[in-house]
């Protein structure tokens, strides 16, 4: 990197950088974007490009006694970086700070914020719109699941869906819990995800990549009413319990539009009978859309 766009220390005006990449590429302030249960978000900058980007920064102490799990992460993290669709968050640099403890990697960020924090803030939206953005959400899914090797996402929410409003551009993002299956059969792997998103078939922990499309489902479910699925369940075993049994949630019965209702019990349906991202995109519930290719091509 060319000396001139190293940031000057002297310069009292300047936002001071907490840290800077192995490359000088890329600084992080010190401001949180966002914080999970095992990574945090903050505001970055690329100064080779000059934009603002998202440094996200995972604590490996959890996982300090098993290196093969590490190994693992930073392989997947590091295939994730090959994906390139306009409807999933850009990830642009991986790396390991040993000295720290962390793994970081560098994504492309949105201006708005996430799904679910847009839509309480805009509550005046039209179907038209809900269905664009869906159908985003759907191009996503369908570009990870046709991916070599297939890509399951696991934890697609709306906490996890970001948007530039200014376009009415929609990402998937945080592929932090995504499962790279080599084997297009079915896949079992723990129980990951956000339980009132989850698949029934996730807690045997024997699924495929059908889980997205139900927790899909979900995510229109919240995108329609505002209410997250089973906020009427105080527990997280009193969610397992009424998805296991194929109860579904309270918010169901807020949605009024029947062709609203018939596309989410599609996705929520058995696994078998649930269709795929390509199945759902040509489905009659988005016929009429104008082309929104500026946004998803």
């Amino acid at each position: 990197m060319p000396s001139a766009a190293a940031p000057n220390l002297a310069d009292k005006d300047a936002e001071p950088f907490l840290e800077v990449d192995p490359s000088g590429r890329y600084g992080r302030y010190a401001d949180l974007l966002g914080t999970g249960a095992v990574k945090k978000v903050y505001r970055g900058f690329d100064q080779e490009e000059g934009i603002e980007v998202a440094w996200n920064q995972v604590r490996l102490r959890s996982f300090a006694e098993d290196p093969q799990v590490i190994d693992r992460l930073y392989a997947e993290v590091r295939l994730l970086r090959s994906l390139r669709h306009v409807n999933i968050i850009a990830l642009h640099r991986v790396w390991m700070d040993a000295q720290n403890g962390t793994l970081n990697f560098i994504t492309e960020v949105c201006t708005s914020g996430n799904l679910r924090e847009y839509r309480r803030r805009h509550r005046h939206v039209s179907l038209k719109a809900l269905k664009k953005w869906a159908r985003q959400i759907l191009r996503g899914i369908e570009y990870l699941h046709a991916h070599e090797p297939c890509i399951i996402h696991r934890d697609i929410n709306c906490s996890n869906v970001f948007i530039n409003g200014n376009i009415g551009q929609v990402k998937i993002g945080d592929l932090g819990l995504a499962a790279i299956v080599e084997d297009r059969g079915h896949v079992a792997h723990s129980v990951l995800g956000t339980p009132e998103f989850m698949a029934p078939e996730l807690y045997d922990e024997d699924y495929t990549e059908q889980v997205d499309i139900y927790s899909f489902g979900m995510c229109v479910l919240e995108m329609v009413t505002m209410e997250i699925p089973y906020s009427e369940c105080d527990s997280v075993a009193k969610i397992y319990r009424k998805v296991t049994a194929g109860v579904r949630p309270a918010a169901m019965d807020k949605v009024k539009d029947p062709e609203v209702r018939a596309f989410i019990e599609r996705c929520l349906g058995v696994p078998r009978a649930r269709p795929s991202a390509s199945d759902l995109l040509a489905d009659p519930f988005f016929s009429g859309l104008d082309d929104d290719s500026h946004t998803a091509s």
